[in-house]
Order: C-alpha cells, then sequence, then structure tokens
C-alpha cells in the first residue's frame, strides 16, 4: 500500500463516514501540439497526481486561483473528460476506466452546477423542457409524472409552477442558477460537482442561492464537490477545504482548521486577502501577504516544489525535491517542507 493510499484508509477510518467518491492519483494531462506536423511535443498538467476521498453528506470545497485545475478535476471525476491516469472510485465501483456507454447508468447520480447560468440552458427550450430532458433520457417515466416532478423540483429551488412554461431569457440571473440547479436535481443524484455555481451573480443573491444549496442538501441528502476562487464563499458552505495550486493539492483540512490554522505559505496567503468582520470569533487579523509574481505556466512547471517561485520561504530543498500531501496533526494534510 502507497503512504497515500494509506493516508486515505486512516481518513476514512477517522470520520467514520460512507465513501461515496474516492479518487486514486487522478492526473489529467493535454497534449501540446507543435511543428508542421503538429506532433506533440510536451503536456499540460492540469491535474498532476491528485488523491482524495469525499464522505457522504459533506461538502468538500476546492478552492484555489484561475488556473490552477479545480474545474478540469471536477470534469474528470464525472468522466466528462477521461483521466490520463488514475482512479476514480464512485459508490465502490472504479469508473475510470468504463466506456461512455458503461458510465451512463451513473449519470443519474453524478450530476453538476456550471458556472453560467445562461451558456448552460437552452435558450430554445422551456423550463419544463430543460428539467425534464434527464427523465427522458434516463428513465422511462408518463408525461404526467414528468410535469409532477418538474414542478416539484420548482417548488423546492424556490420558482413557482406556472414558471416551466417560460424560457430562460424571461429570468434573472439568479432565477436561472436555480433552475440549472433543478436541472441537476431532477434525478435525485447523490453526488454533486458545483463549479462555480455563483461567481456569475451578485453578491446580494450569492448568499440567497447558498443558502438554497445548503437547505437542499439538508432535505435530499446530497454530497457536494464544491469548486471556487471565493475563500469567503467556500467558507460559508464547506465542511472540509481542499487548496489547489498547479494541479495539486497544498492542504486539505476541515473547514474551522483552514481558516484558524493554515499551515501552507499559499493558504496562508490567500487568506490574508480576506476581510475579518467578526473579530471575536476569528483568529487575529493576519498581515496581507503580496506573491509576487503569476500562476506559473502548467505545461512548464518549477521544478521541485510547484510553489517556490513565489513562496517567502523558499530554501534549497524546495528547489530539488517535491513535497507529498502528509498529515501533519490529525485530519490536517499539508504539502511543504517546512513541516517535514
Amino acid at each position: 500500500m502507497t503512504r497515500k493510499e494509506s493516508v486515505l484508509l486512516k481518513k476514512t477510518e477517522k470520520l467514520e463516514k460512507p465513501v461515496i467518491l474516492q479518487a486514486k492519483n487522478i492526473k489529467k494531462y493535454f497534449p501540446i501540439k507543435g511543428g508542421i506536423l503538429k506532433r506533440t511535443i510536451g503536456q499540460l498538467k492540469a491535474v498532476d497526481d491528485i488523491s482524495f476521498s469525499v464522505y457522504e453528506g459533506e461538502t468538500l470545497g476546492i478552492v484555489g486561483e484561475s488556473g490552477s485545475g479545480k474545474s478540469t478535476l471536477g470534469r474528470v471525476l464525472l468522466r466528462l473528460l477521461d483521466p490520463t491516469e488514475g482512479q476514480i472510485i464512485f459508490n465502490s465501483v472504479d469508473i475510470s476506466t468504463l466506456t461512455n456507454r458503461d458510465v451512463r447508468p451513473f449519470r443519474k447520480d453524478m450530476q453538476i452546477i456550471f458556472q453560467d447560468p445562461f451558456a448552460s440552458l437552452n435558450s430554445k427550450m422551456s423550463i419544463e423542457e430543460l428539467i425534464e430532458e434527464p427523465l427522458l433520457i434516463q428513465q422511462n417515466i408518463p408525461k404526467q409524472e414528468r410535469r409532477r416532478k418538474v414542478i416539484d423540483m420548482l417548488e423546492k429551488v424556490g420558482l413557482r409552477a406556472s414558471d416551466r412554461m417560460k424560457y430562460p431569457h424571461e429570468f434573472s440571473g439568479g432565477q436561472r442558477q436555480r433552475i440549472s440547479i433543478a436541472r441537476a436535481l431532477i434525478m435525485e443524484p447523490k453526488f454533486v460537482i458545483c463549479d462555480e455555481p455563483v461567481s456569475a451573480l451578485d453578491v446580494s443573491i450569492q448568499s440567497q442561492v447558498l443558502n438554497l444549496m445548503k437547505d437542499l442538501q439538508d432535505d435530499l441528502g446530497l454530497t457536494y464537490l464544491f469548486i471556487a476562487h471565493d475563500l469567503s464563499v467556500i467558507k460559508h458552505i464547506s465542511d472540509r477545504v481542499a487548496v489547489m495550486y498547479l494541479g495539486k493539492f497544498v492542504e486539505l483540512a476541515s473547514k474551522e482548521t483552514i481558516y484558524k490554522q493554515p499551515l501552507h505559505p499559499y493558504t496562508q496567503a490567500l487568506l490574508s486577502a480576506v476581510p475579518v468582520i467578526d473579530i471575536e470569533n476569528e483568529s487575529p487579523k493576519r498581515e496581507k501577504i503580496i506573491l509576487k509574481g503569476d500562476l506559473p505556466n502548467p505545461a512548464d512547471p518549477p521544478s521541485g516544489c510547484a510553489f517556490r517561485t513565489r513562496c517567502p520561504h523558499v530554501h534549497d530543498r524546495c528547489i530539488s525535491e517535491q513535497p507529498d500531501l502528509v498529515e501533519i496533526e490529525p485530519d490536517h494534510y499539508v504539502a511543504c517542507h517546512l513541516y517535514t
């Protein structure tokens, strides 16, 4: 058993919760073509050897800068993209090597909510047609039963039964995202990937949609993998948080631990930029950390630790050796040479 698999096993035993999804050494590389013959001259490492588990009923938040690989990871887990390497085990079944036809029965239990509700909804279809479409694809249900399910789901997300006859352009951004949520949940999935579902909404609407998603999670027994770049959004909805940088997890812990005791320099820098409103219930105000430079090119990552080009604590070992994600304290995992 590898060290990473041992960590996952210990994690399962500690939480004593069923694992709904397990990722083992997931990689997703995209070929880089060049020359007259368009031959492969390199690889863009969007997701680079990630292992973790998602527990039934929890919300695992994934946070990181644009280009860190968050959305690619989400699509790989749903098999919307095929992994380059690694295993995806959903409900004890390895779906990573299944054909598109064989993975289809799992689609009803695994759904995704996209960032832009207007782009993800066909403007030529009515709301009823949009929401009932998954039922037509996956199940042979009579029309009246489909309509009942659509109306019930619309009411669950805070819309009216009469709204089913309208079209996407007749709704506000927040309402369109409610429609996207209804479409994703109509098949009663167990696991939902939320890919920046509120980032395109006004701040005043974000909290309403997040509260709705939390209520639906409680009512329907959902498990979320919630992807975002906004740390305040992640804090509001997540139970555990994974911080992602250049295709890798650099820190993984409970929400409380991440926000009160961040260990990785990248996590510390991200959190230093978040305003502290309630001083009594938060850790002392942190000095703002300004990271130098931009996220490195995933097609040409730095040697050793990927964060070393921006890290204020870099030393010789960081240049030559890539740190593993290890348990520094109970249920708190960090990939940094400062702690090993």
